[in-house]
């Protein structure tokens, strides 16, 4: 959740971390900081609220440093006020850290390290790593590390300066991410690999437990036992032209309008139409054996949950493979019966998701096989399973996930594709499909073309507080994740919910001040669903319907506001479908003046529990 990121090297320090946190922005925070080493000495500045803030500040106080260390913070532990505010320290300022990620064992160290004579100024858990540390310091911080570092539970990763030794940073990582920047006589820490784009794009990724001394031109990486080891220098896919904003007013909107393009990513190169059937290279040569499979898990959180929701319905009627769908921050606390011959697939778009990867560590250690999706090439889920399928999408910066999304259901709808054809689908099913899949990227532009329609349906409805999202068979999980952008980007309360259910209670939150947005894309269950919206009329309700262009005409009088989308096979509706909730839900976010990009209280990469 919280960014860190840091400098040494021929740049001006304070400036250089500074633009790399302000790349961190979209993960979500509360307050920001930065601390250096001049002269032997450590010097900081932090602020609550925005990095702009933090900036004034550091100008105002002619802060110059030789090497830094910045961090924004989403409070977990202590309210977000300056004293909370990364970096923290230890009782003689002769060390400064800032941390991402969880301590669970804080309370008991702090005890002891009180114990000892530790002063605390915070609430927060990592001053804790600060004394501790320093309580071990004897003139060697890289040995203080070492020792400090068995003794913290949890999932983390921090970096720090020390006054004794003004040319580097020690970093750390834990089960959270922490990549290393190597440039020209420079080098860069950063918890997102995306924030290293417009300075290098060669890197190297910390793993549980590692240690980097990080130097302008030296870096040496050590195992928990401190013996040192060489890591793979690898190569970042994406370009900083891929995390502007271009002329869009928001990365939100950008990210929806590449959708055409994303789309079009997602399938390139894995679907082999003369056979009617898709392949994935990722697939070549790893540990499934996809014709063993019996049975599919799903695991995932937020909107990845939403697109496994969506895959479940795909793979059952097409591969005829009985899934089961579990949210990650459930299914680590049950005690599953998980049978021989199941395939996970863990779905991520950070590849960071604490719960997922906690669920799929100790999945993998009962034996079973770990398929990943993930977004971000590098990342901890995509270097833990057993295979990873890559979204292709490019960075996503926006807080709420919107192209991911949709690259998750055409990935999904791909491999759905594979196992039926591996099964009982036939030649021409496979083919058929494919050609609708392929007409996608050119449907979704279709919609993005009629976004001002959108948007003053959008504008009419602003002013609500309460909506309901609903729809039947594959419009249910989508009309889950299309509530959960209008919660997400414009604090409103939106529920998705199975149109069918209405009736068993919720039906008596309709009235003229909670609207319905009717997800009508389904051809099986047109029918049932106008049978429903003709429920919710009657209790005065308003309807805004999302139909395809063959069926819409039949809601005239249903509904009163329909916006119409292309046809295609009830399967692929879900992304069409989604293509104007997004929008919908931008608009009246920008409507009604909410942060679009940065929404209160949210991150975008949950690395926290």
């Amino acid at each position: 959740m919280c960014g860190i990121f840091g400098y040494v090297g021929k740049q001006n320090p304070i400036k250089t971390t500074l633009e790399g946190l302000k790349k961190l922005e979209y993960r979500g925070y509360d307050s920001a900081g930065i601390a250096g080493v001049k002269d032997n000495s450590i010097f900081y500045c932090k602020e609550v609220g925005k990095i702009a803030a933090l900036e004034k500040a550091i100008n105002s106080h002619n802060l110059d440093v030789d090497v830094a260390i910045a961090q924004t913070r989403w409070a977990t532990h202590g309210k977000p006020n300056k004293v909370n505010a990364h970096p923290h320290f230890d009782a003689h300022h002769s060390l400064a850290l800032v941390h991402n990620g969880i301590i669970e064992n804080y309370e008991a160290l702090r005890t002891e390290l009180r114990a000892k004579g530790a002063n605390f100024v915070s609430e927060t858990d990592t001053e804790v790593i600060a004394h501790l540390v320093s309580a071990f310091y004897d003139g060697d911080i890289l040995k203080a590390v070492q020792q400090a570092v068995p003794l913290l539970r949890g999932a983390y990763a921090f970096a720090l300066v020390h006054r004794d030794f003004p040319h580097q940073i020690l970093a750390v990582a834990n089960k959270a991410p922490l990549v290393i920047g190597i440039g020209n006589e420079e080098a860069f820490i950063s918890s997102d690999s995306n924030a290293l784009l417009t300075h290098t794009q060669d890197v190297i990724y910390l793993a549980d437990s590692e240690i980097a001394v990080v130097q302008a031109n030296k870096l040496d990486v050590f195992d928990a036992t401190m013996a040192p080891i060489t890591k793979k220098t690898l190569k970042l896919a994406a370009h900083a032209t891929d995390v502007s904003k271009g002329h869009f007013e928001h990365y939100t909107l950008k990210e929806i309008h590449e959708q055409p393009q994303t789309i079009r990513n997602a399938m390139l190169s894995r679907f082999l139409e003369d056979y009617g059937t898709a392949v994935f290279e990722e697939l070549e040569g790893a540990s499934i054996d996809l014709q063993s499979i019996e049975r599919i898990m799903i695991l995932a959180c937020g909107t990845s949950w939403h697109a496994g929701y969506v895959a479940a319905y795909l793979m059952e009627d097409k591969a005829r493979i009985p899934v089961q769908v579990e949210i990650s921050s459930e299914f680590r606390y049950k005690n599953p019966v998980v049978p021989v011959g199941t395939l996970v697939i863990a779905i991520s778009q950070s590849g960071e998701t604490a719960d997922t990867l906690a669920a799929v560590r100790e999945l993998r250690a009962r034996g079973v096989k770990v398929l990943a999706l993930c977004n971000v090439y590098g990342s901890t889920l995509a270097r833990e399973a057993d295979a990873c399928i890559f979204l292709k999408a490019g960075p996503e910066i926006g807080v709420c996930s919107t192209k991911a999304f949709t690259s998750q259901i055409v990935v999904l709808s791909l491999f759905s594709l594979l196992m039926g054809r591996m099964r009982n689908m036939s030649k021409q099913e496979g083919q058929d499909f494919i050609a609708a899949l392929k007409k996608l990227p050119e449907q979704v532009q279709v919609i993005l073309d009629d976004h001002k329609h959108i948007q003053a349906i959008a504008k009419k409805y602003a002013s609500y507080d309460n909506f309901f999202f609903l729809g039947r068979n594959f419009m249910y999980p989508t009309s889950l994740e299309g509530a959960l952008k209008l919660k997400e980007i414009s604090y409103i309360n939106a529920n998705g919910y199975p149109a069918g259910e209405m009736k068993h209670g919720p039906i008596a939150l309709i009235n003229e001040n909670c609207p319905t947005v009717a997800l009508c894309a389904n051809k099986l269950t047109f029918d049932k669903m106008t049978s429903n919206l003709m429920e919710v009329k009657a209790r005065s309700g308003h309807v805004i319907a999302i139909a395809e262009a063959t069926t819409s005409k039949a809601l005239h009088g249903i509904a009163d506001q329909i916006i119409v989308i292309p046809d295609t096979v009830d399967e692929l509706a879900p992304i069409l479908t989604t293509i104007v909730t997004q929008l919908f839900a931008y608009y009246i976010a920008k409507e009604r003046g909410a942060d679009i990009d940065q929404p209160r209280n949210l991150a975008k990469s949950v690395t926290v529990e």
